[in-house]
């Protein structure tokens, strides 16, 4: 069987500790004091991971990590039940919105990012989800 765990680079543990337990409601886990966190709460584990400014994410990279907002195929959604609640929860403990809230066939997004420059969305599902696109 297969686990998923997410993983987070940031350059501040502490901080990412802060924002995402006040922004998602999630809380601590295990921690090893400044070299990982856990944060538990969500479908599955996340573990954010200290990666200073500027340094190699791989012996082949040539661009080293950057905190400010950038774009990545791949990013979190979090399903929430209210949305304009998990919104206000987020952009108050230090998360920018991309844009404005979108309706959608499926429900509502909001598109996010967290102070290191990660996007993700928040999600809020209405009638049957993502089981009414066609």
């Amino acid at each position: 069987m297969t686990e998923l765990r997410i993983c987070i680079d940031v350059p501040d543990v502490q901080r990412a500790l802060d924002f995402y337990t006040r922004a998602l409601g999630l809380h601590p886990g295990r921690q090893r004091q400044n070299s990982w966190a856990e944060l538990l709460g969500a479908s599955a584990p996340i573990d954010l991971l200290p990666k200073a400014q500027g340094t190699l994410p791989s012996a082949t990279s040539t661009t080293g990590r950057d905190y400010r907002r950038h774009w990545t195929p791949i990013h979190l959604d979090l399903v929430v039940e209210d949305l304009d609640a998990a919104l206000a929860r987020a952009l108050e403990a230090g998360a920018t919105l991309d844009q404005p809230v979108q309706v959608r066939e499926w429900g509502r997004m909001a598109n996010l990012a967290d102070p290191f420059g990660h996007g993700w969305c928040l999600l809020q599902f209405h009638g049957a989800g993502y089981d009414a696109l066609p």
